[in-house]
């Protein structure tokens, strides 16, 4: 979806939860910010433009402004899945 990071040792790589369209994320946090992250699977635009916003955002920010949305029926979202990767990723760092 998006150029590849300038250094993969730093790929944090997410499964998100059955039911979401996303397959996998992968991501780099940078000094507390999202330096890169692209979604595999999913609505491409949508995710594309998610990806291309939260780009160089804050972890808290983002955290505080995404987690929780929802798709549909359904109790969680792509964007929600990509969240519960960046609280993985804070709680080990």
């Amino acid at each position: 979806m998006l150029s590849a990071p300038r250094s993969r040792s730093k790929v944090e790589h997410f499964i998100p939860e059955e039911g979401v369209c996303t397959k996998e994320i992968d991501f780099i946090v940078d000094n507390g910010n999202i330096d890169y992250v692209n979604f595999s699977g999913g609505c491409e635009g949508n995710l594309k433009a998610i990806a291309s916003m939260i780009e160089g955002m804050n972890v808290d920010f983002v955290l505080d402004r995404f987690s929780g949305i929802t798709c549909g029926s359904k109790s969680t979202s792509c964007v929600d899945q990509f969240c519960h990767a960046l609280q993985k990723y804070m709680d080990k760092h």
